[in-house]
């Protein structure tokens, strides 16, 4: 019962502090993990231990999959080169850095720098997705950022499960099987996450149940996690993959009233686990910290000098890729600004922590791992230190940069499509018009509605709202309605597949298609 309590006192925490973060317009991870410090620290508050199997199996696979499905497809396949450097070779060298400093600033021994280096080597897609949620980055960026940060966990897992046996045997490094593993962990995560996706697109395109629909949606990423860690291979690759895939064809498999019921189901959940887990974890550094002996008393001094470390390796790979990437993209001039900004979105977060977590707490001979307290500050101070000072200056560092997307160039872009959405709707009532006989009144309500909508999108104002209808024509109304927000919807895929509009401005066309949509089915 007690730990029910704390769950729920935790949940009403994360609710209040989520809420007042988005009002006062602060990034809600790092407000969440500095509330948990401040509630950690008060006297009376009781000691919370983080079990790795609640975060990996029950926290980290619905927040991958719903990170997952915000990658564009688009912009994934822009971007899949620089991925694939940054998810490998970016993370070998952050590994190599973190566990060279720590082996010379702090106490470890080299197989314990080297298994810190191993869990803080890669980004983390659930901070890294928060803390981007907001931010008007360019489609291109974002899309570099945040899939980084969903495909380099294969290769930081193979460099922990190396570490670790090094560790726990006090043996050698054997690098002859870390490539096989790496297959074994990638490859057969994404052949499993694959081999998922495909099985539950054919259940969602047979399921017409919202609540069928829900559960199908919501048990996906514990399937894909679960099958996955059963065979040997990642768990969080095929649910990286699985989300991927599925969010990809999101819109082909549902109508709108199942999108519109999954949207407030999923962000539901994604809010109450994003909520707890980083509250969680200004929680437990306290406790963390109580841990420590008196020769770790310099761990803060450890902790700036390794979140140093991350940032200038990080900022050193960054800053080539991206000038190969403007000049290949046409970029007159090449700037110091974007590799600045994607430097200080790589923050760490829930994935490291569960990492460390599963430390052994004894070696292979049976003797206690005395370094494995301060390994856990280490990571847990490590993943604060990022979240709270990258994460309150993120924002500022992206207006100042200039990178980020104008507000009018966003405006624009969504009254322009909102213009050839409606245009789109008039011709295909044309065509329908011609076709069947069509009531004087259903055809002055529709015209007057798609003709009210371009002069809505023209002048950059919101949808114009419709009239009420006599109720004997409202059912031929609605099917012809119906009709015109297919061809609407056809011609928004047309102009995204044309690259004439983000995925962030199409995501949110579609919405307000499916929310008309809903409303002509009626109660």
């Amino acid at each position: 019962m007690r730990s029910v309590g704390t769950v729920l006192v935790l949940v009403v925490l994360a609710t209040v502090v989520a809420t007042f973060a988005r009002r006062w317009r602060m990034p809600a991870p790092s407000l969440l993990v500095v509330a948990g410090l401040a509630v950690a620290l008060l006297p009376g508050t009781p000691r919370i231990g983080i079990s790795p199997d609640v975060i990996g199996l029950v926290v980290l696979p619905p927040l991958l999959y719903a990170s997952a499905e915000e990658i564009s497809w688009r912009e994934l396949r822009l971007v899949w080169r620089p991925v694939a450097v940054l998810a490998v070779g970016l993370v070998l060298a952050s590994a190599a850095a973190v566990g060279a400093v720590a082996s010379l600033v702090t106490p470890l021994p080299w197989q314990s720098a080297l298994v810190l280096g191993a869990i803080l080597a890669s980004t983390d897609p659930v901070a890294v997705t928060a803390l981007g949620r907001r931010l008007a980055l360019p489609p291109r960026a974002k899309a570099l950022v945040q899939a980084e940060s969903l495909f380099n966990d294969a290769t930081s897992l193979v460099l922990f499960k190396v570490a670790v046996g090094v560790a726990v045997a006090s043996g050698t490094v054997h690098w002859q099987g870390a490539g096989g593993e790496f297959a074994l962990l990638a490859g057969g995560g994404t052949l499993v996450g694959a081999v998922l996706a495909g099985l539950v697109a054919l259940i969602r395109r047979r399921t017409e149940d919202p609540v069928l629909e829900t559960v199908i949606t919501l048990v996906t990423p514990y399937a894909a996690y679960v099958l996955a860690e059963a065979a040997g291979t990642s768990g969080v690759t095929s649910v990286v993959v699985a989300g991927v895939v599925l969010g990809g064809q999101g819109d082909k498999l549902t109508d709108a009233r199942i999108r519109l019921h999954l949207h407030a189901v999923s962000g539901t959940v994604v809010f109450l686990l994003e909520s707890v887990v980083f509250s969680l974890i200004g929680l437990a550094l306290p406790a963390q910290v109580q841990a420590l002996t008196a020769a770790d008393r310099a761990w803060p001094l450890y902790t700036c000098a390794i979140a140093a470390t991350l940032v200038g390796v990080r900022l050193l790979w960054l800053a080539p890729l991206s000038v190969l990437m403007q000049r290949r993209g046409g970029a007159g001039r090449v700037g110091w600004r974007v590799p600045v900004v994607l430097t200080w979105a790589g923050t760490r977060g829930v994935v490291p922590l569960a990492a460390a977590l599963s430390l052994p707490a004894t070696a292979a001979d049976g003797t206690a791992l005395t370094e494995r307290p301060l390994v856990l500050v280490l990571t847990t101070s490590v993943v604060v230190l990022t979240l709270v000072v990258q994460g309150f200056t993120l924002a500022p560092v992206v207006r100042r940069s200039g990178v980020a997307l104008e507000p009018d160039h966003t405006e624009r872009e969504e009254a322009a499509a909102r213009h050839e959405l409606a245009g789109a709707g008039l011709r295909r009532l044309e065509e329908l018009v011609e076709g069947e006989a069509v009531p004087e009144e259903v055809l002055d309500r529709l015209h007057g509605s798609l003709s009210a909508r371009l002069a809505s999108a023209h002048d950059r104002l919101r949808e114009a709202g419709g009239e009420s209808a006599r109720e004997s024509a409202d059912g031929v109304y609605r099917q012809l309605r119906r009709d015109l927000i297919t061809a609407e919807a056809d011609e928004l895929q047309r102009l995204y597949d044309d690259h004439r509009i983000s995925d962030t401005t199409r995501r949110k066309l579609q919405r307000s298609l499916d929310l008309e949509e809903t409303r002509l089915a009626g109660p």
